[in-house]
C-alpha cells in the first residue's frame, strides 16, 4: 500500500503514555510499515517536540494551541476553538493529499469550504458531547462542572454539524450508532483502532492481587478507584492495587484509609505491564459509556481474569472474554469466585481467536486509508 496522507493530531503523539495518543502513535507505525508517507501536524502544548516521530513521518509540523481566554469561543467548543490555526490551514492547502483529522478536537478544517472537495475524514475517539456530559456528572468542582456543562452543549451542536457534513470513522460500533441515531450521521464507518498489542501474552495460573489502572488525574478514573476501595474491596480479604499517572491528594488520602489498598504512582510502562500480567484479576469499572478503553484491551491482551461493567465492555465483540458485573455486590461475588480460579490455556486461546481477528493492525490500517481515499 503506497500513497501520501496528512494526519492532524490533537496532541503530540509521543511518548504514547495516555489513552488518547496511543491510537495515533500506533497508526503512524502501522502506516510506515505499509509504505504510506505521512505528513504529521500536531498541536503542542506541553509535551514538546519529539524527534522520535521523524522515523515514522516524512515531515512533522508543530502548532501552538491557543490556551486560556484567547482560545475561548461562544460559538465553538473550547477543545476545537483552541486548535483553530491559520498556519495549519495554509500548510494543508499546499497539496491535495488526503487528510485524517485525529479527534473532534482538531476537526474545524473539515468544515472549512476550502476543503469541501478534499478527500478527508474525522476519526472520533469519543462521542465528545456525551463524554463531557459524564465529566460534568462526575466532577465535584463547581467551576469544572460549569465548564463541562457548557462544553457539552456546544459539542452536541458541533458534532451534529460534523456528523452531517463529513466522513466519520468511529473506534467502536456503539459510537457509530450514536452518531447515526442521535446526530444524524450519513457517512460513518466503524474501523477498529490500530493498537500497540499484537499478540496475547496473558499467563496461566494464579496472581496475588487485584488491579485497577488508568490515568488517575482523570475525574472518571478517580471516581472508579474510590468506588472500588469504598464499595467493593472494603471488607474483602484481597489486596487492591491502584496504579496510574498523577493521583491527586484527595485520592491518595481516600485510598490510604484502607489497609488492603495499595497505590502505585506513575509506574513506568514496563512496571505497569508487569502489574497487569501478575494480577489475578484486572478490575475495571467505568462511568463513561463512549469510546473504547485501551486499558481494557491491555488487560485482555496481557492480563488474567478481567471483571468489568457494561460501560467498560462497550465493544460487543469482546464482551465474552471478560466477566460482567452491574453493581458492587456483583463485583464482590465475581472477585471472590475468580480469585481462587487459575487462568487457563483454554482462556488464552479463546482470546487469541477473537482479538486477533478484530484487532488485525494491517487490515484495519488498510481499511482506514481506503475509507479516507
Amino acid at each position: 500500500m503506497e500513497g501520501h496522507l496528512h494526519i492532524v493530531s490533537f496532541d503530540v503523539p509521543y511518548p504514547p503514555d495516555y489513552g488518547g495518543v496511543i491510537p495515533v502513535f500506533s497508526l503512524l507505525k502501522s502506516l510506515k510499515a505499509a509504505g504510506v508517507s505521512v505528513q504529521l501536524h500536531c498541536f503542542e502544548y506541553g509535551r514538546g517536540q519529539q524527534s522520535f516521530l521523524d522515523q515514522y513521518c516524512d515531515e512533522v509540523k508543530y502548532y501552538k494551541r491557543t490556551n486560556g481566554l484567547r482560545g475561548f469561543s461562544f460559538r465553538l467548543p473550547y477543545i476545537v476553538s483552541s486548535r483553530v490555526n491559520n498556519e495549519l490551514r495554509q500548510n494543508l492547502l499546499k497539496d491535495e493529499y488526503p487528510i485524517l483529522f485525529e479527534g473532534v478536537h482538531c476537526s474545524s478544517l473539515a468544515l472549512d469550504p476550502a476543503f469541501r472537495d478534499r478527500k478527508s475524514a474525522v476519526r472520533i475517539h469519543n462521542v465528545e458531547f456525551a463524554y463531557y456530559r459524564q465529566l460534568y456528572k462526575t466532577s465535584r468542582d463547581f467551576l469544572k462542572r460549569t465548564y463541562y456543562h457548557f462544553e457539552s452543549n456546544l459539542l452536541r451542536k458541533y458534532e451534529t454539524k460534523l456528523a452531517r457534513s463529513v466522513k466519520i470513522v468511529s473506534l467502536t460500533s456503539e459510537d457509530k450508532l450514536i452518531y447515526q441515531r442521535r446526530l444524524g450521521a450519513t457517512n460513518v464507518v466503524y474501523i477498529p483502532m490500530v493498537i500497540p498489542y499484537t499478540e496475547v501474552k496473558s499467563i496461566t495460573g494464579l496472581g496475588s492481587y487485584c488491579l485497577y489502572h488508568g490515568n488517575l488525574s482523570v475525574p472518571e478514573n478517580e471516581k472508579a478507584a474510590t468506588w472500588l476501595a469504598e464499595k467493593v474491596f472494603n471488607g474483602l480479604p484481597f489486596e487492591l492495587v491502584v496504579a496510574g499517572k498523577s493521583p491527586g491528594p484527595r485520592l491518595k488520602e481516600t485510598l490510604g484509609r484502607f489497609s488492603n489498598v495499595r497505590i502505585v504512582e506513575n509506574p513506568t510502562e514496563n512496571e505497569m505491564q508487569e502489574l497487569i500480567a501478575s494480577a489475578q484479576i484486572n478490575v475495571l469499572p467505568s462511568f463513561n459509556t463512549t469510546g473504547i478503553k485501551l486499558k481494557f484491551l491491555n488487560a485482555l491482551f496481557n492480563g488474567r481474569h478481567c471483571v468489568v461493567n457494561a460501560a467498560m465492555a462497550c465493544a460487543t465483540q469482546i464482551v465474552s472474554l471478560c466477566h460482567l458485573a452491574d453493581d458492587e455486590k456483583e463485583f464482590k461475588v465475581l472477585i471472590e469466585k475468580l480469585y481462587a480460579e487459575p487462568f487457563t490455556e483454554m482462556e488464552i486461546e479463546r482470546r487469541k481467536e477473537i482479538l486477533h481477528i478484530i484487532y488485525d493492525n494491517a487490515t484495519n490500517t488498510r481499511s482506514l486509508v481506503q475509507w479516507i481515499c
